[in-house]
């Protein structure tokens, strides 16, 4: 099947595809006159693609445990292979510290909001200083 094939059949535009194949996550035949020829195996890398993006993997991460996963029946089953519980536990820590920065920048902006929204005659409670420097540049 070709790419406009693949994209109606999972759903994932040609663009994305393409990125995908960029990645390497993608590995299509490629024919005498260019195209790109894609596999039932296509169809299903790409369901594992989406699903891990979900799970919020990076790409990086996805083309190390790509071919760690398989499909039993509609389900995306992943299978022990050297390096994925760790590969898979650093991705669930740093997903937990995005939370927790992003928990503690929610209480600063609930503070200034009730700060804001607080009349002049009534004490406020001071904002709290952040734990540690964003990582964006200010007033982004």
């Amino acid at each position: 099947m070709r790419i406009g094939d693949l994209a109606r059949e999972t759903g994932v535009s040609r663009r994305l595809l393409r990125y995908y194949e960029e990645q390497g996550l993608l590995r299509p035949l490629r024919l005498p006159n260019g195209y790109r020829e894609y596999g039932d195996a296509d169809v299903a890398a790409v369901r594992h693609i989406r699903t891990m993006l979900a799970a919020g993997l990076p790409t990086v991460v996805i083309g190390r445990l790509l071919d760690c996963v398989h499909d039993e029946g509609p389900r995306m089953v992943p299978t022990a292979c050297p390096g994925m519980v760790t590969s898979l536990r650093r991705e669930q820590r740093r997903i937990a510290e995005t939370i927790e920065r992003l928990q503690t920048s929610q209480r600063a902006l609930d503070t200034m909001l009730t700060t804001v929204l607080t009349p002049a005659s009534m004490p406020t409670a001071p904002i709290p200083a952040p734990t540690s420097a964003p990582d964006h540049p200010p007033g982004r």
